[in-house]
């Protein structure tokens, strides 16, 4: 197991898989010459790299055409990449932060709402005990379930997912938890359907709308 260990670190640690890890984690499928441009090597340089985290099971492709995409093999690797960010010290994750106050604001945890915004969310979902935490997973209340139906989101078929329903995940940028799983996926999907917020190009970041000044208002009080 240790060797096992230090061969799936090596890989991760390395300083432009790293990056491409961590550029994977807005849950989007990107070619190899997108990657490439975005880590500024060669197109021979990122295949190489692609091939090894390929084979270390870290990542899946899709052929589509003439293209192949690439996007991480399942939320758990999303989970490992979110939680070494928290290793990272706090004064060096506010030179990151500074540089891009978009990304601390509101992003993508690969499938899931971070930053502020997902912490806020969470929080509100908590104080108006939509959700509860037990043993470091979420559940969901009978008032949650009516809160969540009228949003559009069926908590009893989200359980029967073969992955995990709600839990805590700490936020790097925050240092307070947002919450992950089929619930937060769900709740994330909806947000987009309703435009109360859109991708940025090229960004983990996302633009809370409008309409999702207002949603948010409606539906848990929160002002954005």
């Amino acid at each position: 197991m240790n060797h096992e260990i230090s061969k799936i670190s090596s890989i991760i640690g390395d300083p432009v898989r790293s990056v491409i890890l961590w550029t994977l984690l807005d849950n989007r499928a990107y070619t190899a010459i997108e990657l490439a441009n975005i880590v500024e090597t060669s197109p021979q340089n990122i295949s190489i790299h692609l091939s090894k985290l390929l084979k270390a099971d870290l990542l899946t492709v899709e052929s589509q055409g003439r293209h192949k995409y690439y996007k991480l093999l399942n939320p758990e690797i999303a989970s490992v990449i979110e939680g070494i960010a928290n290793l990272v010290p706090k004064d060096r994750q506010q030179k990151v932060t500074n540089k891009d106050s978009k990304i601390k604001f509101c992003r993508t945890c690969y499938d899931h709402l971070a930053g502020k915004i997902g912490v806020e969310i969470t929080v509100k979902l908590i104080d108006e005990k939509y959700i509860v935490l037990d043993n470091k997973a979420f559940l969901v209340t009978d008032k949650g379930e009516q809160f969540f139906a009228d949003f559009g989101i069926d908590v009893t078929v989200l359980k029967k997912q073969r992955r995990i329903f709600a839990k805590p995940c700490l936020d790097w940028s925050e240092r307070k938890h947002h919450f992950s799983g089929s619930l937060a996926t769900a709740f994330l999907n909806k947000m987009f359907e309703l435009d109360w917020i859109r991708r940025i190009d090229n960004s983990r970041a996302v633009l809370i709308t409008a309409n999702g000044q207002k949603g948010l208002y409606n539906k848990l009080k929160l002002v954005v």
